[in-house]
């Protein structure tokens, strides 16, 4: 059967800009669907954003450039971060900012400085645990391989093997029958090195060798490497009424993908925004945002004083915007599980296509308060978008995100906000099909206010 045509994401966004009703298409989706497949790394993710910047009038500064004071939107590329600004004409220097922040990466297993290794005439890849991941759902999976590629000059080089190439085989159940009484167990080092071919010889830079032959480099060119491993099953509607999204990286890229198609919703559309919309994707979350391309490091801040000050600010400027400035660290949540409701908080059950949810932690796991969440529902409530409410079991230990560091770093006021997912951390996550448009939608209207 032919599906019938669906509106491009940007004018579906646009739309919304402008308040018109929403339309529930599925133009969004089908493009983050697109946005995933595209970004198995934070690098090639920055890259997805960036090519999409550019085509929005977008342009990138370096770090090492003087910068002008010129309105319209420009960018910074860190590694697997990103930050992206659009200054309004006419702008003054004390203009506060609202800013969307998200993350790149994902837990997932990386390979070692000594990737080639190999027993019982199998060759493997020793790889290292990223983040929290569901280790499971890595098992008996076709995996690829994407990641940097670091040149003998020092320049970077994408490398993405979207086919199956690597593979971590789980032991039969006839030579483990206590997996039935007892549940899986996994030791990380030991059961999630997968294989990638055969051979009694294990031969020193033969990954290497095999990424710059796929990458069209000279032998012996590379040398340094930040890979991971990837499912190389696309993502994909699911459920008898395709209700459903199912697909890798949602957490947190769903997020980079709203925050990007509403900041160039934003740039392109009229009036202009009467702040200064940021996106600011950050890498290294999952394992606590301590380096220079994450949350905790100075990127941001970098980035915001030298807007004010290349238009002229002082740093009384500076310290009137941040003070005016707010951020939603958008991230993804816990949907309400079937099978395990009981995890959840009896009052608080977000379910998937209910809108994106709101996080709320007494104890600062999540930056939100009173004010906070007024803001967000004002912003919902503009953009015609309902929202929900997620607070942890009070005898289950509360997640973290951006939010926190972002508010204590920087001084911003930070509320902490998502799109509500099941299996998170898993190699393959679920949402609803219609909440990623939704959390466009409020975030555009944010970026607008």
């Amino acid at each position: 059967m032919t599906e019938p045509a669906r509106p491009s994401p940007t004018a579906a966004l646009a739309a919304s800009a402008s308040r018109a009703p929403l339309n529930f298409d599925r133009g969004h989706t089908d493009d983050l669907m697109t946005f995933l497949a595209a970004s198995p790394s934070p690098y090639h993710a920055v890259a997805t954003a960036a090519e999409r910047l550019e085509k929005a009038g977008f342009r990138q500064v370096a770090e090492t450039d003087a910068w002008d004071g010129t309105s319209g939107g420009k960018y910074v590329l860190r590694g697997g971060a990103i930050v992206a600004w659009y200054v309004p004409e006419g702008a003054a220097p004390h203009t506060p900012f609202r800013i969307v922040g998200a993350h790149t990466d994902s837990p997932n297993l990386r390979v070692k400085p000594l990737p080639d290794t190999g027993a019982h005439g199998w060759r493997q890849v020793a790889v290292e645990i990223y983040g929290g991941p569901l280790l499971n759902s890595w098992l008996d999976r076709d995996l690829g391989l994407a990641g940097r590629l670091t040149l003998r000059d020092g320049s970077t080089r994408l490398v993405n093997v979207d086919r199956p190439l690597l593979r971590v085989p789980q032991l039969a159940i006839h030579l483990d029958r206590s997996v039935t009484a007892d549940g899986l167990k996994l030791d990380k080092q030991r059961h999630l090195q997968p294989i990638w071919g055969l051979g009694h010889d294990v031969r020193d830079g033969d990954l290497i060798a095999f990424l710059e032959e796929t990458a069209g480099l000279p032998a012996g060119e590379v040398t340094g490497w930040d890979l991971m491993t990837h499912s190389v099953e696309k993502p994909a509607y699911l459920g008898r009424d395709r209700e459903l999204l199912a697909g890798p990286r949602m957490d947190n890229l769903l997020s980079v993908h709203a925050g990007t198609a509403a900041l160039t919703a934003v740039a392109s559309g009229a009036p202009k925004p009467a702040s200064i919309p940021v996106l600011a994707a950050f890498d290294h979350e999952e394992n606590g945002s301590q380096s220079d391309t994450g949350a905790d490091g100075p990127l941001l801040g970098n980035v915001l004083e030298r807007s004010v000050f290349a238009r002229g600010g002082s740093y009384e400027d500076r310290a009137r915007a941040f003070a005016g400035t707010v951020c939603l660290s958008s991230d993804t949540g816990h949907a309400v599980h079937p099978n395990y409701a009981e995890r959840h908080d009896p009052t608080h059950h977000p379910r998937v296509n209910g809108g994106p949810i709101l996080k709320v932690n007494v104890n600062n796991r999540y930056a939100t308060d009173g004010s906070g969440r007024a803001e967000f529902a004002a912003a919902c409530e503009q953009a015609g978008v309902p929202f929900q409410s997620f607070v942890s079991n009070n005898s289950m230990p509360c997640g973290t995100t951006i939010g926190p560091i972002t508010a204590a770093r920087h001084g911003i006021k930070t509320v902490d906000i998502g799109v509500a997912i099941l299996s998170m951390h898993s190699a393959r996550e679920l949402c609803g099909a219609d909440d990623p448009f939704l959390l466009a939608n409020a975030l555009t209207a944010f970026l607008e206010r």
